[in-house]
């Protein structure tokens, strides 16, 4: 059963323990998942009443033992899950696992850094896994939200071919990003509008992994981050993805968005906003938008 998602006060969490840091957060990112982190299957070591969100920019305010990669002072961003913790970054202070923070690089303010974890990583473990290169197509399922944004600009970078479903409205866009075509997803057919024989789908859209697995060559990779991903034929491999915490491919992505190779478009949203922000983006409210709650 959910719980309400209201503003509280909450005890300050416990020192760092060994392999540990205690952040200042200074901003925290909202997602569709943060629905699961709230009694509906994600279970990430919430000890309620406890404040949400699995990702996050801060300040180290304090180390544990054993921890040799951070100092107090330092700005970090990361994605973590479970939580050492039993509470979330969406508050002022957030304990996490020193091995799962990345660095923060002089260029990338707070407000992108948090608004990077989740949807970065999901992005790039998936187009690791799908294994695509030069001149292979792939097909993205909502490729106007943050996962699939961040997806068509990795991929485009390495030279694959994006076709990917979007409103007409985010296709100039996504064009921009790197795509080369973009099929409008509220034409019922738009499966049928386009060339078929893609090398991999990543299917972030929930519903559409039926309607592209016929689209996919003999032989090739789909790849669900719904968790739909439908059963194998034609030789096509077919899995759903789980995003893991990984520092090192997060400061590859940290280093990209400040050297302005990755490009993100976070909304700010004081953290008193927090349960508006949550309603908004588990009911589809945030139109694509990764909302951004500024904690400090």
């Amino acid at each position: 059963m959910e719980k309400d998602v209201t503003l509280l006060q909450l005890p300050e969490p416990s020192s760092p323990g060994p392999g540990q840091v205690l952040l200042t957060v200074e901003a925290a990112g909202v997602g569709p998942w943060d629905r699961l982190l709230n009694n509906a299957g994600w279970d990430v070591g919430l000890r309620p009443p406890a404040a949400l969100g699995v990702e996050g920019a801060g300040k180290v305010l304090a180390v544990g033992a054993g921890v040799d990669g951070f100092a107090v002072g330092d700005r970090v961003l990361a994605h973590e899950a479970p939580l050492p913790g039993g509470s979330g970054f969406w508050a002022e202070r957030v304990l996490i696992t020193a091995a799962h923070a990345a660095a923060c690089p002089a260029g990338l303010d707070s407000l992108e850094a948090a608004a990077l974890p989740v949807n970065g990583l999901t992005a790039l473990q998936a187009l690791e896994k799908l294994s695509l290169t030069r001149g292979q197509r792939l097909l993205i399922t909502n490729g106007s939200g943050a996962t699939g944004a961040l997806a068509i600009q990795l991929a485009a970078a390495k030279g694959i071919e994006v076709t990917a479903t979007a409103s007409a409205a985010a296709a100039e866009r996504l064009l921009g990003l790197g795509a080369t075509e973009i099929v409008d997803y509220h034409d019922p057919d738009w499966s049928a509008k386009v060339r078929g024989g893609f090398d991999a789908a990543l299917i972030i859209a929930a519903g559409t992994a039926d309607a592209a697995l016929p689209l996919l060559r003999d032989g090739g990779r789909l790849c669900s981050v719904t968790s739909d991903a439908p059963a194998e034929v034609r030789g096509i491999t077919s899995w759903n993805l789980y995003v893991e915490p990984n520092a090192a491919q997060l400061a590859q992505l940290a280093e990209q968005v400040a050297a302005g190779a990755l490009k993100l478009a976070p909304e700010p949203l004081p953290l008193s906003e927090g349960p508006e922000a949550f309603a908004r983006v588990v009911t589809g409210g945030a139109g694509g938008k990764k909302i951004v709650l500024i904690c400090t």
